[in-house]
């Protein structure tokens, strides 16, 4: 399937993530020059981001800064960064010298969204992002949040089908920009859920887009969200499709996937090597067996910075990219296209990540845009709900065991341990659902210390509904272990935890042994394999959500209140004006060796 979409005049430019990079060797630069003098070329510029999520207005406290080294000092510092505001006005200038420029994304732009963006069912981002001039994007896991419809609503357009149009006179026009989703296909009809790739012409050439989210993507998405559909493996599924396009005659290929690594520096520019010795995780074994025909590969979904080369199947060096998140970097890719053979000439491929500053203007039309959704949600997201003392790091946070995510289990076993409510003895917090920091400075008018129902909203978007299930002791144990082994052995997803568990993770080993499972006391005592314990946890995790399918097997379920209800009953109850509330102690998890949570 062709699919050929109009363009706006104006082309858009797409922050994205760390990189920098140029793939070219001298004996490969000596081939593109002598390449050059017998076949014409053409310039084009990609400007691409990943994992925005929503984030109309900067991101506050870590979330909302970038690792850089200070030129003055040597040092590594933390710079502000992001905001769509700044975002359109740096890829706007970005576009400006191009020959012919295309913005390109790699999934999850919406999804897990603040309050400003998310209480409207995200249709401010998606109206930003065409005002942005967003090309092309593959979907993400986050883009399923809400289900197969909802995701078509985004491309169509359309009322949401309970609360409607939020303005008289107002319908949702959908997006203008494509929605690609190769992988994911009808279970009934096999057919893809939405267009696998989109072609258009730069100054001649035919140049084409395939997008692919994780084939794991229904192990992080709630089952409600990927119901009647299925997720084919990325490198078969990409690799397929550029043979249907150089078929066609199009062999200029840019693959666009929501999956991605983890570099070995967390500064936004670090350089992973020729041979992308720096970099590891998923990506990497896509990358070696994605078809050589595919001149560049934008990343996402590790919210990471990097630009490196991997070797294609051939072993040679290909560019890999991905802009961090939240709209905090772009990455400007720029390459030669040879009008001839109409390929992308590898050598000139060259990739460089761009910090979104606060320090430019903004752009107008953005700053009406973000203040008009503003206005609509500011009774709601004004509203104050507790108090606390000083910065209380979640996201931000790269210890196994984060104050934020100690503070959300304390919230969630004392909301669900009356036994009408379900009688939790312990609760558990996946790290992947803690979208930010409660940050002690004021973000609005309410004042420094106060957080507001927006900035707990910020924190737990999904609004996902709480469970209590029995567990026996020994499925406890099983549920510890599955941090560290199964699916999560390569890429640890650390739960947080009630202040009633202690434990002792040795990440000297490997696997399963991780958990020193006679260090395991909750209030003290032992855990007795057949005993039975009440233990809650949001819909999403109680569900067997990632990689914990220990949970999925607990018995007599209780559904209570929403997660986001749970946390701000707690806020309103434990803090005050007086006594603000204190960051907990990450006393939970005694961690023995190295250890880095990756969500």
């Amino acid at each position: 399937m062709l699919t050929v979409r109009s363009r706006r005049a104006a082309l858009a430019v797409v922050a994205a993530a760390g990189l920098f990079g140029t793939v070219a060797v001298p004996t490969a630069a000596q081939a593109a020059d002598a390449n050059a003098k017998r076949h014409k070329t053409v310039n084009l510029q990609l400007l691409a981001i990943n994992d925005f999520h929503g984030n109309l207005e900067p991101p506050a406290g870590s979330s909302g800064t970038i690792r850089e080294i200070d030129p003055a000092t040597g040092k590594e510092v933390s710079t502000p960064a992001g905001g769509i505001e700044y975002l359109a006005t740096e890829l706007r200038k970005a576009r400006i010298p191009a020959d012919d420029s295309i913005t390109v994304a790699a999934g999850d732009i919406i999804g897990a969204s603040p309050l400003t963006s998310a209480l409207f069912h995200d249709e401010p981002t998606i109206e930003a992002m065409d005002k942005l001039g967003l090309d092309v994007t593959s979907v993400g896991n986050h883009e399923f949040d809400e289900g197969a419809q909802e995701l078509r609503r985004m491309q169509d357009g359309g009322c949401h089908p309970v609360d409607g149009c939020y303005e008289p006179g107002r319908t949702f026009k959908g997006a203008n920009f494509n929605y690609l989703s190769a992988n994911v296909t009808d279970e009934k009809t096999g057919k893809p859920l939405l267009a696998p790739y989109w072609v258009t012409k730069s100054q001649g050439v035919k140049v084409g887009f395939i997008g692919v989210t994780l084939e794991g993507t229904p192990n992080i998405v709630t089952a409600e969200g990927v119901k009647g559909l299925k997720f084919a493996n990325e490198v078969t599924t990409i690799n397929k499709y550029a043979a249907e396009l150089k078929a066609k005659g199009v062999n200029s290929i840019v693959a666009l996937i929501h999956e991605g690594g983890y570099p070995a520096s967390s500064v936004y520019n670090y350089d992973c090597g020729p041979a992308g010795q720096g970099i590891s995780g998923p990506i990497v074994d896509i990358s070696k067996k994605l078809d050589p025909s595919i001149g560049a590969i934008v990343t996402g979904h590790t919210h990471n910075a990097y630009a490196c080369t991997i070797p294609d199947p051939n072993g040679v060096p290909r560019s890999v990219t991905s802009a961090a998140s939240f709209g905090r970097l772009y990455t400007e890719i720029d390459m030669k296209l040879d009008k001839t053979t109409g390929e992308i000439v590898r050598p000139t491929v060259k990739a460089e990540n761009h910090v979104v500053r606060r320090t430019v203007e903004k752009a107008p039309d953005m700053t009406a845009l973000v203040d008009h959704y503003s206005k609509l949600a500011a009774p709601i997201a004004n509203r104050p709900i507790g108090y606390i003392a000083s910065d209380i790091n979640g996201r931000g946070n790269s210890d196994l065991e984060k104050p934020l995510g100690d503070l959300i289990a304390d919230a969630q076993v004392e909301g669900l341990a009356p036994a009408a409510l379900g009688g939790a003895q312990i609760a558990f917090m996946n790290p992947g659902g803690i979208r930010a920091d409660l940050v002690y400075k004021a973000s609005g008018a309410e004042g420094d210390g106060v957080v507001t129902y927006g900035e707990a909203f910020t924190v737990q978007p999904f609004t996902n509904m709480m469970q209590v299930k029995t567990l026996t002791g020994a499925q406890l144990v099983q549920l510890l272990q599955q941090q560290v082994s199964g699916s999560n052995e390569a890429a640890p997803k650390i739960l947080q935890a009630s202040s009633g568990l202690r434990y002792t993770l040795d990440m000297r080993k490997t696997g399963a042994d991780r958990v020193v499972v006679d260090s395991i006391r909750l209030n003290g005592a032992p855990i007795d394999p057949a005993a039975k314990y009440r233990v809650a946890a949001n819909e999403f995790l109680a569900g067997g959500g990632d990689g914990f399918p220990a949970f999925a097997a607990g018995t007599d379920k209780l559904v209570g209140a929403s997660d986001l209800d749970v946390f701000a009953a707690y806020l309103g109850a434990h803090s005050s004006a007086a006594s603000p509330l204190k960051a907990p102690a990450q006393d939970r998890i005694k961690v023995i060796g190295p250890g880095v949570d990756i969500d």
